[in-house]
C-alpha cells in the first residue's frame, strides 16, 4: 500500500532469541506478535504504551510487554532517557507530512467521484496526499452514464481510472451499473451509505445518528427536514466544516479512497510515508 509502512510479514521465525532494548518514541511502528496488531506509538506512560493503527484503532499494552516486534526483531521497550521528540506533522488523512508540499505535475490517471460534495470531502481529508502525488479528483454528477464516461476516458495501464460510488450495496442501482463494467485499468469502489454526507460520523456533526428517510423521499431533503435545517447548503456547510481528519469519517470510505489512490499511484510517483 502507498500509505502503509507497517510490516505484515513478521513471523516468530524471524524473531531473534534475545530481545533488543529500544526506547519508546512517538511514531515508532511496532507489531504485537500474538495479535498481529500493528501501529505507531502515540503516547506512553510509566507503565503502558498506546499504539494506533492507520485507521485510528488504538490498543494499550504494558510498557514491558515481551511480544513487540520491530522490523522483524523481538524487542523490549524502555522509557527514553530524555523527552521524546514532537510527533511528526501529519496530514488530515494521517499521512506523515512531507517537508516539500508543492504539487506534482498531474498524472494521466484520474479519480472520479459522484458529485461536488464527494469531491469536497475527499479534498478536505486527502487533499495534501493527492497534490503530493499529482492525482486529480473530478465529480461525475452521478453514475448513470458511467459506461460512456469510461469509454470516453479510454483507460490504459498508464492512464488508469478510479471511481468512487455512493450506496454500492447488493441490489442497488449503483451496483447494477458497476457490474456491467469489466476493465483491468478501471477500479470502482464505494461505500454502503446512501450519500457522501452519511460517511461523516454523526457525533462529528453533533447528532446522535443520521435520520432514516422513507423510500421515495429525496435523502438530503429528508435529512434537512428531520434535523430542522432549511437549506441543504447550510447543512452541508456544517457537515464539511466539522471534518478535520480521517478519524471523523467512516472506515468504508477511508478504505475505498486509500485503495483508489494506490491504484492510480501505481502508474508513477513516490509514496507518502505513514
Amino acid at each position: 500500500m502507498r500509505s502503509h509502512s507497517y510490516s505484515r510479514d513478521i513471523t516468530q521465525k524471524q524473531a531473534k532469541t534475545s530481545h533488543l532494548s529500544v526506547p519508546a518514541e512517538i511514531d515508532l511502528v511496532l507489531e504485537d506478535r500474538m495479535s498481529e496488531f500493528c501501529g505507531a506509538i502515540i503516547e506512553f506512560s510509566k507503565d503502558t504504551v498506546t499504539l494506533e493503527d492507520r485507521v485510528g484503532k488504538r490498543r494499550v499494552f504494558p510498557l514491558k510487554h515481551n511480544g513487540f516486534m520491530l522490523e522483524g526483531a523481538a524487542i523490549m521497550l524502555r522509557r527514553p532517557q530524555a523527552p521524546s521528540a514532537p510527533a511528526a506533522a501529519r496530514t488530515a488523512s494521517g499521512s506523515r507530512a512531507a517537508a516539500d508540499q508543492r504539487a506534482k505535475v498531474a498524472q494521466a490517471g484520474r479519480i472520479y467521484v459522484e458529485g461536488v460534495h464527494d469531491a469536497a470531502l475527499v479534498e478536505k481529508v486527502w487533499g495534501a496526499d493527492l497534490r503530493a502525488e499529482g492525482i486529480v479528483v473530478e465529480p461525475l454528477h452521478g453514475v448513470d452514464d458511467l459506461e460512456a464516461v469510461i469509454r470516453e476516458f479510454a483507460p490504459t495501464p498508464r492512464r488508469r481510472l478510479g471511481v468512487l460510488v455512493d450506496h454500492l450495496v447488493p441490489g442497488s442501482k449503483e451496483s447494477r451499473i458497476v457490474e456491467r463494467i469489466h476493465d483491468p485499468n478501471v477500479l470502482i469502489l464505494g461505500h454502503p451509505f446512501v450519500d457522501i454526507w452519511q460517511t461523516v460520523k454523526p457525533r462529528i456533526v453533533g447528532i446522535k445518528e443520521w435520520p432514516v428517510i422513507p423510500k421515495g423521499t429525496p435523502w438530503k431533503a429528508g435529512v434537512c427536514a428531520a434535523l430542522g435545517v432549511s437549506e441543504e447548503y447550510l447543512l452541508w456547510k456544517r457537515i464539511l466544516g466539522s471534518v478535520s481528519t480521517y478519524k471523523d469519517i467512516e472506515t468504508p470510505l477511508i478504505s475505498s479512497v486509500e485503495r483508489l489512490i494506490d491504484f492510480i499511484f501505481e502508474t508513477g510517483g513516490a509514496h507518502l510515508e505513514r
